[in-house]
């Protein structure tokens, strides 16, 4: 048992002497030359050492067999050699493809041919896009900490300022606090300074204009030296064209995007679903709703494999600062009771808004909602009638294998623990993930259960449609499977 032990010991030692020569390679790649590096989608940057090797065992999940450090090392050193240009890369896919079409060739010479598409590229900053936020509330800090850690090399997508309304004296003090520690969603990770006499925050680097009005259309953003920028609305006080159309009067704006469902004509997007139809014509779009977000794909899924006739869409929501903390006064019905004390039936718009980002659903979703008192994580029901009978597990290996490799691995998880509960999903970068064990199947009814980030989960999609907009959005490679 001692020799046991022991030998267990030095092995993980070992494994784990490997993963930490691997952190400053990791991060080269990624600062010097915008590659992001992944094990079947799970993001290596900035990962501890023993993260680094919980990425790999996860592996197992995809390939039957936990990944093999040693062959991570090798796929780093090459990268490093080669020098492409921005790029998310999937080591594990690079590996499990060369042992089943290596055609003779080492795995040096494979991942050279593999990635041909971002080789010989220029590696020089091109500048990047400017962003503002004009808003700095839950999604609005949020968005500023996914921004900021994805500064890279300056190339994608710039956090140059925030606009909110002058509070307190201490206003900017506090606002660098709200950022800085979050009951949710914990601490920064970083370095944040406040320069009150400037109207700055520096956080990891990343320098951060403060303006402040109260009105949208009045800032000349150029007197900051920010140019062609995308505003990100994330106040939610307009939203329709005309309101957001404010924010292009003012000189240094190029587009706005709303984080709430827009109204009239304006593009829903979801990113996964319908980003492509995003053109350099669309000055003012729309990131959805977080529930539509969650949902959309994989109704897009289910509806592409089996058909979906109609279905009843219910989600169990989280409180939102809309809500009353304690019984008060409120325009809506029911709202007004107190949302740590209850769980309240509301309306929702997320089942109609589907269709705005997938029109083959329209008109055949209903929709109602239940706030409860909890402060972040969401579950939406999906109550699907279909045109087949699949199975349940049919259904489950289909969403599983969507989750792992394929265009819409971004917005789709899948999980089957028995044991998972609403915390554990808090900090997902997915749009939705999908509990298999809950899954129902009987003849041509289906209900999935449908767990979402309504905060970080839809913060990570609308960066993805920031990417979109500013044609950011590195190169994937290997390439996944269409759905």
């Amino acid at each position: 048992m001692t020799q046991q032990f022991d030998a267990h010991r030095t092995l993980w030692i070992g494994r784990e002497e490997r993963a930490e020569a691997m952190i400053p390679i990791i991060g080269s790649l990624y600062r010097d030359h915008g590659v992001v590096t992944s094990v079947h989608g799970r993001r290596l940057l900035n990962r501890s050492a023993i993260g680094l090797l919980k990425a790999h065992k996860f592996a197992k999940q995809v390939d039957g067999a936990e990944l093999d450090v040693d062959d991570t090392m090798r796929v780093l050193e090459a990268l490093r050699a080669l020098r492409p240009g921005p790029a998310s890369i999937d080591i594990a896919r690079l590996v499990s493809g060369f042992a089943e079409r290596g055609d003779g060739r080492t795995l040096e010479e494979f991942v050279r041919d593999e990635l041909q598409p971002v080789l010989n590229g220029d590696d020089a900053s091109s500048g990047g896009t400017d962003v503002v936020l004009y808003g700095f509330g839950r999604i609005g800090r949020l968005l500023a900490r996914i921004l900021i850690a994805h500064a890279g090399h300056g190339d994608g997508l710039r956090l140059r300022a925030i606009v909110v309304r002058k509070g307190s004296a201490n206003d900017l003090v506090k606002r660098a606090s709200l950022l800085r520690r979050d009951s949710v969603h914990g601490s920064f990770d970083g370095t944040i300074t406040v320069d009150e006499e400037n109207n700055t925050i520096l956080a990891n680097g990343t320098l951060i204009q403060v303006i402040y009005s109260n009105d949208p259309a009045s800032i000349d953003y150029t007197a900051f030296g920010i140019n062609n920028a995308i505003v990100v609305d994330n106040t939610g006080r307009w939203r329709d064209a005309e309101g957001l159309g404010q924010h292009l009067a003012c000189p240094g704006v190029a587009r706005v995007l709303l984080t709430a469902p827009g109204k009239g004509e304006l593009k829903n997007i979801v990113h996964g679903i319908n980003h492509d139809t995003i053109t350099a014509e669309d000055t003012i779009l729309s990131a959805a709703s977080c529930t539509t977000n969650a949902i959309t794909p994989v109704l897009k899924a289910v509806n592409e494999r089996y058909g979906v006739v109609h279905g009843h869409v219910e989600t169990v929501h989280s409180f939102t600062n809309d809500q009353n903390l304690i019984d008060n006064f409120h325009s809506g019905d029911r709202r007004g009771r107190s949302a740590a004390l209850n769980m309240v039936i509301t309306e929702t718009g997320a089942a109609k808004a589907v269709a705005k980002a997938l029109p083959e659903l329209a008109g055949k979703l209903t929709g109602s909602a239940i706030r409860v008192p909890t402060p972040n994580v969401s579950l939406a029901i999906l109550n699907l009638r279909l045109e087949t009978t699949p199975s349940r597990e049919e259904v489950n290996a289909y969403l599983r294998e969507l989750s792992l490799g394929s265009t819409l691995r971004q917005q789709i998880d899948f999980i089957d623990s028995p044991d998972v509960v609403s915390t554990d999903f808090v900090g997902s970068h997915r749009a939705g993930i999908v509990d298999g064990l809950a899954t129902i199947a009987t003849e041509n009814n289906l209900v999935l259960y449908v767990w979402y980030d309504n905060e970080f989960g839809y913060s990570c999609q609308v960066v993805r449609v920031l990417e979109q907009m500013a044609q950011t959005h590195p190169t994937v490679l290997p390439e996944r499977a269409a759905v």
